[in-house]
């Protein structure tokens, strides 16, 4: 790799790539490349690119994904690392997940890694309370989990922006708050049961609310379900233990917990930070855990920057 990396975002008109492309601007140790928005859609050139670059993060559709990753296959190219902001490659042999901190040696994965897949914004905080518990068999495997969820209409990409924002549209969407993926097939549960280790399909209730940014994830359980008979302060700890030492992903303090009348959905935005919440009455054998995140930031952009902090030197 040269002494200044070069760094190609491919999509980076999108909402995740422009998003990217901030984050990049004021940096001077990379190079990024690219490429105009009139030619986005020109194969040779974005070809060209994805070849040149060292690593090359990919802000597309799913299909659009596949076809760069052919791309550089289809030159022989066994140079171009890659992040994958699509769902395409999130359960893909090969590919390693991209959440730092999901468990012990995970970053030291993607610092090794060429290809990583960077999770799904609903993913990352459902995985985030998921995968503690049941890497340390709090949680049965087959648990009936309900995932719920709110989400600012930015993550819908420019469409969903502009159904939001602009009221002359024919398909303008006026309401305050929707409930979407009625039938119980959100692109992101796949990723979820795999990565979090799952057995059994969770209910998945994604809502898009009217704010642009930000976002809650919250996964209510019954105590007298879980194996050891755990407590909140239980539940508590062992959320630290597995979160100590971070700096992206952190765990609110029990007495802060014990004492929020309310959490905004909009309380990260603007971060590249995940906050965890445990929630809960002593005695009353539930607990509601909560993620609050920037659905951009450590749930699209953010994370794909941590990401190739780290592949290009251990950080982030």
């Amino acid at each position: 790799m040269s002494a200044k990396p070069k760094v190609f975002i491919d999509g980076e008109h999108g909402t995740t790539g422009l998003q990217i492309r901030q984050r990049l601007a004021g940096r001077d140790d990379v190079e990024v490349l690219s490429l105009a928005a009139a030619d986005r859609r020109d194969a040779d050139k974005r070809a060209r690119l994805l070849n040149e670059a060292d690593i090359a993060i990919l802000c597309l559709p799913d299909d659009g994904a596949r076809e760069a990753v052919a791309m550089l296959a289809a030159a022989g190219n066994g140079h171009t690392r890659v992040i994958d902001a699509s769902t395409a490659h999130r359960t893909a042999d090969g590919w390693v997940f991209g959440f730092a901190e999901m468990t012990r040696g995970q970053r030291q994965a993607i610092a090794a890694a060429r290809f990583v897949a960077n999770p799904g914004c609903y993913s990352t905080g459902s995985i985030a309370l998921l995968r503690p518990l049941i890497e340390r068999q709090v949680l049965p495997p087959a648990y009936p989990v309900t995932i719920n969820a709110v989400s600012g209409y930015s993550g819908g990409g420019k469409s969903l922006i502009a159904q939001m924002e602009d009221s002359s549209r024919d398909d303008h969407i006026g309401a305050n708050l929707f409930l979407y993926a009625l039938t119980l097939a959100h692109k992101h549960v796949p990723e979820i049961m795999l990565r979090a280790g799952l057995t059994r399909r969770p209910v998945m209730t994604p809502n898009v609310g009217r704010f642009a940014q930000g976002m809650l994830v919250n996964l209510p359980l019954h105590l007298d379900l879980l194996n050891g008979a755990p407590d909140v302060a239980d539940i508590h700890a062992l959320m630290s233990e597995h979160y100590a030492g971070q700096d992206v992903v952190r765990v609110a303090a029990l007495e802060q917990c014990a004492q929020l009348p309310r959490v905004d959905a909009e309380e990260m935005v603007g971060t590249d930070e995940m906050r965890l919440y445990v929630f809960g009455t002593p005695g009353r054998g539930q607990v509601n855990l909560v993620a609050s995140l920037d659905n951009l930031g450590k749930g699209a952009s953010g994370a794909a920057v941590q990401n190739l902090d780290i592949m290009l030197n251990g950080r982030g």
